[in-house]
């Protein structure tokens, strides 16, 4: 397909953009095959450059012979463009529409992108397993890396090298997977260097109403007791969500079976209930009454910040099981692919220095969430203004970097990163002009070959001249493990990220927060 098919007025002159809190800027409007484009030609105008992968929704209105279109897009941002003539404006629209759903992912930016800078590093091979296991297994031989799934046979949500017991063969790996929801058998999270405790993950057991069982299973988990010792599972469902599950084929470990185990039900939402509280946020953020009451009503009635409160209660218990209890836990829910890797990344925001630095953190993402297959294409196919919902759309990467950033605000010196990395990360993730988040895991992302056709987000982010821009002056190296506070009245808004990630709305909203007095806050926070 040719994008010149779908872009029926490829540029119209003495179009006016405007956007909140900048002036009015007219210009010429171009349209290419992956960005929307306006130059003003004036010097010392920036111009707008817009993937039109970041397209979330657009309105469309005329007034006379003046067409309006309004640009809603996946971080937030809404841009107005003034177009002159009804059918400039109709056939801009119209080829908007069309450029920013287009289905085939090798039709996206990152397959057309050539990099303007020197490649340094190349990012793709910044983080391998292999470099990844050699952190700790000086500490530790008990153990090993399989190449169990090197076809993805076995999981095809897992990367094709993951860290398992070295007393556990790979033949017993694969009787696990037939026993773990999509193959996901519990695999090596993190080590604990301190007391040699580990977080493991997996997808939920297939128990199922008749309470099956898999010896295999019970001897790959306790394998990572020490003698004499208790471990933790972890389930972010409710009890009544995971006994629910046993219907359908699901379910959880029987304490008959697993009885070295205490099991706890941490309940973390997932999905549509994610992706409505994202949109009543929105909303909210873009409420135009002023008024205060009307505001801090729809902010309490998303549930924004009760999602982030759950989020991080999980963490943290999941971190004190480690830290304090001197106890091994196996976290999952369901898949395994979203409120898992939640928890079992900001633990290790809590527990490990090195996840608080910004190769460390780099190397979560990377470990964490990409290699451990959450699925982003899914999940961020669609943000907060799109009227076309789909079933698995969810605002879960967006999620955990809120929650980071509750910790980096309560613990400012500890970061070797700022916020404005946070808000990188989540622009990329939504749309990109590098390849790292495309696909929804290793498997996929191995078809499309995205290793030899595109470029690695890490490759431009360590460069010299940009790790400059996401550094914490305040940065002082802390070996301790940080506690953070869940407490309501510590989890603000985050008002210049997840909700306010742009000048349109920061400045509204600081004067609405700063009118709020404390206990009105707290009342709205409190669950």
């Amino acid at each position: 397909m040719e994008f010149a098919e779908l872009i029926k007025t490829p540029r119209v002159d003495n179009v006016v953009l405007h956007r909140p809190f900048y002036p009015a800027v007219e210009g010429t409007l171009c349209l290419t095959g992956h960005h929307l484009i306006l130059s003003s030609r004036q010097d010392n105008t920036e111009e707008l450059w817009l993937l039109h992968s970041n397209i979330d929704a657009i309105d469309k209105r005329f007034v006379g012979s003046l067409g309006t279109i309004i640009i809603k897009c996946k971080d937030f941002r809404i841009i107005q463009l003034d177009i002159p003539g009804m059918e400039e404006c109709l056939n801009i629209a119209s080829s908007i529409e069309a450029l920013s759903t287009l289905d085939s992912i090798t039709l996206m930016y990152p397959f057309f992108y050539r990099p303007m800078f020197e490649v340094i590093e190349d990012g793709w091979h910044s983080f391998l397993p292999e470099q990844e296991f050699e952190l700790y297994s000086s500490a530790t031989s008990e153990w090993r890396l399989s190449y169990v799934n090197k076809e993805f046979a076995v999981c095809p949500s897992y990367p094709p090298i993951v860290t398992v017991p070295k007393s556990i063969d790979d033949e017993a790996l694969r009787k696990v997977a037939t026993f773990r929801h999509g193959g996901r058998f519990p695999v090596l999270s993190y080590y604990h260097k301190k007391n040699g405790m580990v977080i493991m993950r997996s997808g939920q057991p297939l128990t199922g109403t008749n309470g099956r069982r898999c010896k295999e299973d019970e001897k790959l988990i306790n394998a990572t007791l020490r003698a004499g010792k208790r471990g933790y599972i972890i389930d972010t469902r409710s009890l009544n969500v995971a006994q629910q599950a046993r219907a359908k084929g699901g379910g959880f470990e029987q304490e008959a079976h697993y009885p070295q185990w205490r099991r706890i039900h941490k309940s973390i939402e997932r999905y549509h209930i994610l992706q409505e509280s994202l949109i009543k946020l929105v909303e909210a953020c873009n409420d135009q009454t002023h008024n205060m009451d009307r505001w801090l009503s729809k902010l309490e009635a998303s549930n924004w910040l009760t999602h982030i409160k759950e989020i991080l209660t999980a963490a943290c218990l999941a971190a004190q099981c480690i830290d304090r209890e001197g106890a091994s836990i196996l976290i999952h829910g369901t898949e395994g692919t979203d409120s898992t890797l939640q928890v079992t990344s900001l633990a290790q925001i809590i527990l490990e220095p090195r996840s608080r630095t910004i190769r460390g953190f780099e190397a979560l993402i990377e470990r964490e969430w990409l290699q451990a297959g959450h699925p982003f294409q899914q999940r961020c196919a669609q943000s907060a203004y799109c009227n076309t919902k789909q079933k698995w759309e969810a605002p879960v990467f967006l999620l955990f970097l809120d929650c980071v950033w509750q910790i980096l605000r309560q613990f400012p010196c500890s970061f070797e990163f700022n916020e404005n990395f946070l808000i990188m990360l989540f622009e990329h993730a939504y749309a990109s002009q590098f390849g790292t988040f495309l696909g929804n895991n290793e498997s996929e992302r191995c078809k499309l070959k995205l290793q030899q056709k595109t470029m690695s987000l890490w490759s431009w982010v360590n460069q010299p001249g940009e790790l400059s821009k996401f550094t914490n002056p305040l940065f002082e190296a802390n070996n301790l493990v940080i506690w953070p506070s869940v407490a309501p009245q510590s989890l603000p808004l985050w008002e210049d990220g997840v909700s306010l990630c742009h000048p349109d709305w920061s400045a509204v909203a600081r004067s609405r927060l700063t009118a709020t007095s404390v206990s009105q806050v707290q009342a709205i926070l409190l669950p």
